[in-house]
């Protein structure tokens, strides 16, 4: 019920325009029940999860080395210690986080320069395209966006200047439902030890919301043009082609030092305003503290906006509260801290496995407020001349993109009926 209210809910949102694109909505619910049952029912499923898992946690410890001789104890989690002996200093975000995000960036480049990435790409492309009714591009952007963030736009730049305004808006949903495999590792740093299999997870939920944005995006602005791409998957063009895979690491871990430093200054700068909101919103509340069970802050009232969509989740009512504000809290500040706050209560055993598997999900995306201007802005930067429909379609992608995070949400807790297996637990 939670996954079709959320459909409709990203049809109002585009004012229930008409003609609906049945292919695609019904091709989209059925590549993600396909996708689920791989995941959650099908036997030996457990052991993909395991596969892919491990092949993540892999490249995380070899990628620590190189923060490990940077900042020693620093890199280190709580109860580790170095081979002289020196202890972890508990949890630090810069030093034990960012640089894993240093690392899988130079990897990506790395690995597109050496061809391997591609081809998956282009498997990917084309059972988007089969399946979901969508042109081309929008495919292969979609198919980009599993390895790559906002930089999946360079895979169609020769056509975002004739795209047309439903292919901008699926361009965007995208990029925003998903995660780039840049940034999982921090996600993977922050739920391995209560949620053992949290990488494989990820990896089938960033997948798996590629369709559900597709859905959402053409409900939301349905498409009544003629894509230049309907017909066929373009050849995939990210970045500048590098003279070897040297040049190519060096630029990737250029590439991932600004990401990293985009990521530390956007939370410097989001929480400190968050921090400023909520003193002036406790000060004006505290006469009525009281009445309100307490002062308001802005994660307080976030739960409030999501406590519905956390219920629609199919969460149990125990865990609605604390749902909904880790919910309320990616949109606003961004899903690191999400994903970190929910590592937080789930390392104090105050939700179920089943929330946590659903919360997992649900916040496995780019749907925050930053992420408008980053998309709006990266974008326009390519296409120069798309800027004012970029801008206009920028708060409907986000939008869709958090409906469509919240539906893989609602799939998982479809399909989870207590597989503690799946978990790794």
């Amino acid at each position: 019920m939670g996954f079709l209210v959320l459909a409709a809910l990203g049809w109002a949102a585009g004012g229930f325009v008409r003609p609906v694109r049945w292919r695609t909505v019904l091709g989209s619910v059925s590549l993600m029940l396909i996708m689920g049952l791989l995941v959650f029912a099908v036997p030996g499923s457990r052991t993909v999860l395991i596969a892919v898992n491990d092949a993540v946690v892999t490249l995380l410890t070899a990628g620590g080395e190189g923060a490990l001789f940077l900042f020693g104890p620093l890199a280190l989690g709580p109860g580790s210690s170095t081979p002289a002996g020196e202890p972890s200093v508990g949890f630090v975000l810069a030093a034990q986080v960012l640089p894993a995000v240093v690392f899988f960036a130079a990897l990506m480049a790395a690995s597109y320069h050496l061809g391997i990435v591609q081809p998956i790409v282009r498997v990917l492309a084309r059972l988007f395209h089969r399946t979901l009714a969508i042109s081309g591009a929008e495919s292969l952007a979609g198919g980009s966006n599993v390895f790559v963030g906002v930089e999946s736009a360079m895979a169609v730049r020769p056509y975002l200047a004739s795209m047309t305004r439903s292919e901008l808006l699926t361009l965007m949903t995208c990029g925003m439902s998903t995660v780039a495999a840049t940034t999982l590792a921090l996600y993977v740093l922050f739920l391995q030890d209560t949620f053992p299999l949290i990488a494989g997870h990820l990896v089938s939920a960033s997948v798996m919301s590629i369709p559900a944005a597709a859905m959402v995006s053409k409900l939301i602005l349905p498409e009544t043009g003629q894509p230049t791409t309907l017909g066929c998957v373009p050849h995939e063009q990210v970045g500048d082609p590098q003279p070897n895979t040297l040049a190519a690491l060096m630029t990737g871990s250029s590439d991932g030092l600004r990401m990293a430093a985009g990521i530390a200054a956007l939370l410097i700068a989001v929480l400190g305003f968050v921090a400023l909101v909520d003193l002036a919103l406790t000060t004006v509340t505290s006469p009525l503290a009281g009445v309100l069970n307490g002062p308001v802050d802005l994660s307080r009232i976030l739960g409030w906006v999501f406590m519905p969509l956390a219920w629609l989740l199919g969460i149990e009512g125990a865990d609605l509260q604390d749902a909904a504000r880790i919910l309320g809290a990616r949109t606003v500040l961004t899903e690191v801290v999400a994903y970190q706050q929910l590592a937080e209560i789930a390392s104090t055993q105050q939700i179920s496995a089943r929330t946590i598997v659903i919360l997992s999900y649900a916040l496995c995306g780019f749907a925050h407020l930053a992420s408008v201007g980053i998309f709006v802005g990266g974008i326009s930067a390519l296409a120069p001349d798309r800027r004012t429909d970029l801008a206009v379609l920028g708060p409907k992608a986000l939008i869709g993109a958090t409906l469509a995070t919240l539906m893989t949400g609602a799939l998982a807790g479809m399909f989870y009926w207590g597989q503690e297996s799946l978990l790794g637990l």
